[in-house]
């Protein structure tokens, strides 16, 4: 089986977790988290880093550090991860879902200020697949009507808007270093911010609400959000080689591109990178057309030996968010699969990939 996705590792990461079990600090102290904090927020360009025990506590810890509550309303795109809508949702607030841009699948910046109200607090833009989104006029439209903007980086370490990384333009910035992520710690997360303040609002969040000063003193409630030190160790091996693994999995998707161009593109669509971006491709992602049944495709895909996943479902789809019409998500997401993307990938494993691509689609 050609796998979906696969962390790329070598003995860095397992020397690190040794030095760490060795050190005696495996919890949620350690010399490894502050070192991880301190390189991926420059390796991003932002101040401070907050590590969490996983992205979606990122999400919700930025959230409640600016201060979303009971009523309010949030901006998010409809095709995303579902943990970006629910983290409003577990601050009481409401998501309001915006449509996808037709070309690179992120929000639509066009369709966020219709759906701006007086109880809107911030937007959520997603890099989705390893794409960016497109941030000037987001930054514009939060700049005009007083909004926060909270990054959701999950899948888009080192990914690029105009020459600047992403996970740099909002006010708090998240990432996750899930498994399957350009760089991972198995678990965990990471809240990115400029802001002084909200850092340190954030880390008081995340142990419990514990005053730093007073130990076991709580002037807050707070959540056990934090990282491990083994987790750390695992992350700062892997962020000595990203940009290895971000040139690997580019060279994939160019690859790819290169072997599946001459389908004809009124079958599939091959993913993009626009010219103010710089794609990490997390996911090779690609579109078929609506008159190819894409689950089929994918259990004969399967058949071969070749892992493959659909694209998220649009969340406004899914019971707990259910109602709304929002075309272009519903599109791509019904059309949408992602083919093997590990950087382990292997140039052969990519041909035999495209190979029986077009086998199927010229039965």
């Amino acid at each position: 089986m050609i796998k979906i996705s696969e962390p790329y590792m070598d003995e860095a990461e397992l020397q690190n977790v040794i030095d760490a079990v060795k050190s005696g600090w495996i919890s949620s102290k350690g010399a490894y988290i502050t070192e991880f904090e301190q390189k991926f927020a420059g390796y991003c360009g932002v101040n401070n880093g907050i590590a969490t025990s996983n992205g979606t506590a990122a999400l919700h810890l930025a959230l409640k550090a600016l201060g979303i509550k009971k009523d309010d309303e949030v901006i998010v795109p409809t095709l995303t991860f579902i943990s970006t809508a629910n983290t409003v949702s577990y601050c009481g607030a409401k998501p309001v879902f915006v449509d996808s841009h037709p070309v690179y699948w992120c929000m639509d910046p066009e369709k966020i200020e219709e759906k701006i109200t007086e109880n809107t607090k911030a937007i959520i833009p997603v890099h989705l697949y390893g794409h960016p989104c497109d941030m000037d006029p987001i930054m514009e439209i939060a700049k005009d009507h007083d909004l926060y903007v909270v990054e959701d980086a999950a899948e888009a370490h080192g990914a690029e808007y105009k020459g600047k990384k992403v996970g740099s333009f909002g006010d708090i910035n998240c990432f996750s270093f899930f498994a399957n992520k350009v760089i991972t710690t198995g678990e965990g997360g990471m809240c990115l911010t400029d802001d002084d303040e909200l850092a340190e609002r954030m880390r008081i969040l995340r142990d419990h609400g514990m005053n730093p000063n007073r130990k076991y003193w709580h002037d807050v409630i707070g959540f056990n959000y934090r990282m491990t030190n083994m987790q750390a160790a695992v992350g700062v091996a892997q962020l000595e080689k990203i940009e290895k693994i971000i040139e690997l999995k580019r060279l994939n998707a160019e690859y790819y591109n290169y072997l599946l161009k001459n389908i004809n593109e009124n079958t599939i669509t091959l993913p993009v990178e626009e010219k103010w971006a710089r794609n990490v491709y997390w996911m090779y992602s690609i579109l078929v057309n609506h008159r190819i049944n894409r689950d089929d495709l994918m259990k004969k895909l399967e058949q071969a030996g070749i892992d493959t996943r659909p694209l998220f479902y649009p969340v406004h789809k899914m019971p707990p968010y259910l109602g709304g019409v929002f075309p272009v998500a519903e599109a791509v997401s019904k059309m949408g699969i992602s083919l093997p993307s590990s950087p382990n990938l292997m140039l052969s494993e990519i041909e035999r990939v495209c190979d029986v691509l077009f086998n199927i689609m010229s039965e």
